[in-house]
């Protein structure tokens, strides 16, 4: 499957949920991805969505290594003229250990805090940078083996994050694990319910198997990765 098939999957989501066209953005995650294959596969295809495709990392030291390699061929949206594309927007959408922290200095948006610790390294990373991401908070969705923060200690934790100074813009979280389209979307269904009751209105849900589910909730943002590079 390719990313405009995606992108029109997605699309049909959004009408079927009777939400207007684009109101959800595509993240395409890249990684594990080389840049001749992002090139072709995200890339190439930047006009279809306003803004380009965020890319995606989940791995902080692949992170570091790509924003480098874009960097070393000079990459600003105008060298290669094939492409319109308006600049390279990184997310990082996995775990945040604190001594990664160093290697978010690219980043626009960080999908997956999830406590002040972490926020305040960020935020005295960022008062040397000059510049500081925005970031969401992981809400957890009760499988032990998931990250993000515990539903009763998400306001205490959103209004410590918010005391660091980082700009706090909504949640993020995993679907559970399971083939039961009703138990991922009462996942989806409460993390929306909670943005809402904090005033946040980004909200990073769904992935390529259930991204449609996640659209009918009110995600803003989808994670999708493998199948645009199949």
């Amino acid at each position: 499957m390719s990313l405009p098939e995606v992108l029109a999957g997605l699309r049909e989501a959004e009408a079927e949920s009777n939400r207007p066209p684009g109101s959800v953005r595509l993240v395409a995650v890249t990684k594990g991805q080389g840049l001749a294959a992002i090139r072709e596969h995200v890339l190439a295809h930047a006009g279809l969505q306003p803004g380009g495709f965020p890319l995606g990392e989940g791995r902080a030291q692949e992170l570091r290594d790509k924003v480098a390699e874009f960097a070393a061929v000079g990459f600003t949206g105008t060298e290669w003229p094939e492409i319109e594309w308006p600049g390279i927007e990184w997310h990082y959408i996995g775990p945040l250990q604190l001594n990664k922290v160093k290697y978010m200095r690219a980043v626009t948006l960080i999908h997956a805090l999830e406590d002040v610790r972490q926020a305040q390294a960020l935020a005295d990373a960022a008062a040397k940078w000059g510049r500081a991401p925005d970031v969401l908070l992981q809400l957890h969705n009760g499988e032990p083996q998931k990250h993000g923060v515990p539903p009763e200690n998400l306001r205490a934790v959103y209004e410590g994050v918010a005391a660091t100074g980082l700009t706090v813009r909504g949640l993020m979280v995993m679907a559970p694990d399971t083939g039961d389209e009703a138990a991922v979307t009462r996942v989806f269904a409460d993390t929306a319910r909670r943005a809402h009751d904090l005033g946040l209105g980004e909200l990073s849900m769904g992935m390529s198997g259930d991204y449609p589910l996640a659209v009918r909730a009110g995600a803003t943002l989808v994670r999708v990765g493998t199948r645009l590079f199949s």
